[in-house]
């Protein structure tokens, strides 16, 4: 094929919104019933009104109707509202928030109370009277972040009742019962701590009839209120309970035995890789046991960016890593005493759900089970932009950056000769998200046409480190920015010259829209344009109306309350600063969003065009705080990129 030259930025591409949302299910998280060994996943379905279903996934199968949908709002973000053990699956209804139970082929049925303000989620089944499940209990009756209140709580499914078992902390979570139901050990904290700064682990017995279900000798077994975190813990054995500390700066394994009731690291010497990434979501899953021997366990670390599987033998504290090709992999699950389920991506593949055995370590096979291998649209490998790892110095303390950049690439185009190309500054959320180099088809939508696409890993991002993730407390605001506008100057310069500095924009969502906003305010002209989705604009709005998870996760990050440092709000929030904004903005908002409400958004476009600035914004109706619907994405997509098209002056090559 004779590639056609085209300005870049204008080239046309096969990946449309249309395209991109065409049976575009996204695999969420996967589970396995320990009874019976099925797998099944669930679904994110945009064209389904945004639904979470349920799919026995080697027969791809839905497990109910299009009634119900899979889904928990717990800590907001939620995860993990589904459970399988011999035969019986029991899940959370996002529409009414009972927890139902049901068997292949049958119909849903509910276990908990009607008409309750409750939210349930990460299930765990009393091994012998399988009636009784413990849960997280999210209570909203009085539905203000200072008044909620999280337990743990026992479900008994026959008699449709809920109790309270475990209270006293403000959040719960990774609540497992050990393999002889002898034992309970559970995940929990306390404000002002997110999970990844201060979470800990208790151990405790359990005692139950089957009608009744209680804990007894409740133990601490780790982590330290704001100084350690030690989180998303399950059974080795029944008396080996495996979790990860990031006592020595990173995530690592350690162990606990209940009968020498010693914690202590699993690894001979600490390794500078994370085993854990922070809790956002409740299906957040790093390791798994093999045979439940106590004898080793199956791990997933971060290690120079990307994913990677390890053998960690709880024996000789060695690790073996195992080839694996995914990049990007969470949700590991147990399937047998040699494989494993995760949800998995690879630098040319998008998510799928990953059947992995390991009879053989040094020739492990991985498999894709959900029928459509992967989510997303199929295209050529040869569209395909491939993101480069460069890790750049950020200013002031010479720390390190790390950058994904991913090239314009289209097999049908080329670019003029001597241009460089329009690039796409992209800020995760969090902020202690991470950005990856697996696949991305909505990244790839930009980059086929001409674009290129960096991602900015700046300072709090997570997977480098607890010093890492430290470098924003305090700092959020201005950490972030300056990495960011650093990454954008840097690329665009000799030795790389990758980027068009005049025509570079930035894109980002929730906290990645403050650093939008905060960048077009205190480094005018770096940007050419810019979008912020269901961003950040009032600092203190968002102390004063945030959801309960993240209520007082705002005041570490700027050093303390709206009363404590009003000065600090002041600087930081892009609302009060909108006369600086001067390059074109684009705001996207979702109308019923909990975690910023539109309140935000507005305030900052108001601001704007009192100024005279070029703001456009659009509210899409029954959308939360991120896009589920399949119009919506459409909608979002095709406007970002007729915005920058407009702005930066660019006109789409023929065909």
């Amino acid at each position: 094929m004779v590639k056609k030259t085209a300005p870049y930025g204008t080239w046309s591409s096969p990946i449309t919104p249309d395209a991109l949302v065409e049976n575009a299910a996204s695999v969420d998280e996967a589970f396995v019933d320990p009874i019976t060994s099925v797998i099944y996943h669930i679904e994110d379905r945009p064209t389904e009104g945004g639904r979470s279903v349920i799919v026995i996934t080697e027969e791809n199968r839905d497990l109910f109707g299009k009634e119900w949908n899979a889904r928990t709002g717990v800590h907001e973000y939620g995860g993990a509202p589904a459970i399988a053990y011999d035969g019986v699956i029991y899940f959370s209804n996002f529409g009414d928030s009972r927890v139902y139970m049901v068997k292949d082929g049958g119909q849903p049925e509910p276990v908990t109370p009607e008409g309750k303000p409750y939210r349930y989620a990460r299930f765990t089944v009393h091994p012998k009277y399988t009636h009784l499940l413990v849960s997280i209990l999210e209570d909203h009756t009085h539905d203000t972040p200072a008044e909620i209140v999280n337990t743990l709580c026992v479900i008994d499914t026959k008699a449709k009742t809920v109790k309270t078992i475990v209270s006293g902390a403000d959040f719960y979570s990774h609540a497992a019962f050990s393999p002889d139901g002898s034992h309970i050990v559970w995940q929990q904290w306390r404000h002002p701590d997110m999970p990844w700064e201060g979470a800990e682990i208790y151990v405790a017995e359990v005692r139950t009839d089957g009608t009744t279900l209680a804990v007894e000798d409740t133990t601490y077994v780790a982590g330290k209120a704001q100084e350690i975190s030690a989180s998303f813990p399950f059974w080795a054995s029944n008396d080996v309970v495996m979790f990860t500390s990031d006592i020595s700066g990173f995530q690592n394994p350690w162990k606990y035995s209940l009968s020498s009731r010693l914690a202590a690291p699993a690894l001979l010497q600490p390794i500078e890789e994370d085993f854990a990434q922070p809790g956002w979501l409740l299906s957040f899953d790093w390791g798994v046991p093999l045979a439940l021997d106590g004898k080793a366990v199956l791990y997933t670390a971060l290690k120079e960016g990307r994913s990677v599987l390890y053998v960690v033998s709880l024996v000789s504290g060695t690790v073996e890593e195992v080839d694996c090709p995914y990049v990007d992999l969470s949700g590991v699950r147990r399937v047998t005493n040699d494989s494993a389920i995760f949800v998995g991506a690879t630098a040319q593949s998008g998510m799928a759900v990953i059947l992995c055995s390991i009879e053989d370590y040094a020739k492990p096979q991985f498999k894709a089970i959900n029928a459509a291998g992967e989510e997303g649209p199929k295209f050529p490998l040869s569209y395909v932009s491939i993101a480069q790892a460069i890790t750049i110095s950020a200013p002031l303390k010479n720390e390190p950056v790390y950058l994904l950049y991913s090239p314009p690439q289209n097999p049908e185009f080329e670019g003029l000769v001597d241009e460089v190309p329009p690039c796409i500054v992209s800020v995760h959320g969090g902020p202690t998200g991470r950005a990856s180099p697996a696949l991305s088809w909505s990244k790839q939508f930009w980059t086929t046409r001409g674009f290129g696409w960096m991602d900015v890993n700046y300072g709090g991002s997570s997977g480098q480190g607890r010093k890492y993730i430290d470098r924003l407390e305090g700092q959020w605001g201005i950490v972030d920015v300056e990495d960011c506008v650093r990454a954008a100057q840097e690329l665009s310069k000799p030795p790389y010259s990758l980027i068009d500095a005049k025509r570079t924009v930035i894109t980002g969502k929730s906290s990645g829209g403050l650093t939008v906003l905060q960048s077009l305010c205190n480094f005018p002209g770096v940007y050419a344009a810019a979008t912020s989705s269901f961003g950040i604009s009032n600092l203190y709005k968002l102390a004063e109306f945030t959801h309960k998870f993240e209520s007082h996760y705002l005041f570490k990050l700027v050093g303390g309350t709206p009363e404590e440092v009003p000065q600090v709000y002041d600087a930081r929030s892009p609302v009060f600063h909108a006369d600086k904004i001067k390059s074109p903005l684009l705001v996207l908002q979702g109308s019923i969003d909990a975690v910023v409400p539109p309140g935000q958004a507005e305030e900052i476009v108001n601001m704007i065009r009192k100024h005279h600035g070029r703001v456009e914004y659009v509210v899409f109706e029954g959308e939360g705080h991120g896009w589920r619907k399949a119009e919506t994405i459409k909608a979002a997509l095709s406007k970002e990129l007729s915005f920058y098209q407009d702005v930066l002056g660019l006109s789409v090559a023929k065909q």
